[in-house]
C-alpha cells in the first residue's frame, strides 16, 4: 500500500545498522509489528521504552515526520472489524495500561504519506527522506540494561 510501508522500511534499515554495529543490537529489539494485531500487546508488554514507527495522516506536508507520545494524539481510525490483525495501536496501549503491562515510555514517529494505494514500493519523496527519518529515530535509541 505504497507509503503505508514506511515503518517496515525503517525497521529494515535500523536492523541493518544494528547488524553492522552502528546501533545497539544486544539491548534493542527491532520488530516489524505491522500486521501484529493484538500480538502487539505482548510485544510491548513491560518494556522500558517502545518506539513506534508508522505512516500517519496528520494533515501536514507529505514526507513530514513528527515525534509524539500517545498522550499527544487521538486516533480517528475507522475500523472494519474484519480481522484480528486490524488494530489501533492507541487501543493496544490503552489495554496495556489497564492490565499493568504498559512500557514506561512510548515514543511514536509518524510520517505523512504521499499516497496510500495499491503499490509495492514507497513513493520517491518518502524514500529520499529515509536517512533523515533514521537520524531522528536513532536519537531515541539508547542502550538499555534490559527490556
Amino acid at each position: 500500500m505504497a507509503d503505508e510501508g514506511v515503518g517496515v522500511a525503517l525497521i529494515e534499515a535500523l536492523g541493518k545498522l544494528a547488524a553492522a554495529g552502528k546501533l545497539p543490537a544486544d539491548t534493542v529489539e527491532y520488530l516489524d509489528g505491522g500486521c501484529g494485531g493484538m500480538y502487539l500487546l505482548h510485544s510491548i508488554a513491560e518494556r522500558k521504552k517502545v518506539i513506534l514507527l508508522d505512516c500517519c495522516l496528520m494533515n501536514t506536508e507529505p514526507g513530514t515526520i513528527k515525534r509524539f507520545t500517545p498522550d499527544d494524539v487521538k486516533s480517528v481510525k475507522q475500523m472494519a472489524h474484519l480481522s484480528l490483525h486490524e488494530v489501533d495501536i492507541l487501543k493496544v496501549i490503552e489495554l496495556a495500561k489497564k492490565i499493568g503491562q504498559c512500557p514506561e515510555e512510548i515514543i511514536i514517529f509518524g510520517i505523512e504519506p504521499v499516497k496510500i494505494q495499491p503499490q509495492t514500493h514507497l513513493n520517491d519523496a518518502i524514500t529520499a527522506k529515509i536517512p533523515d527519518y533514521i537520524a531522528a529515530i536513532t536519537k531515541e535509541i539508547q542502550p538499555c540494561p534490559s527490556r
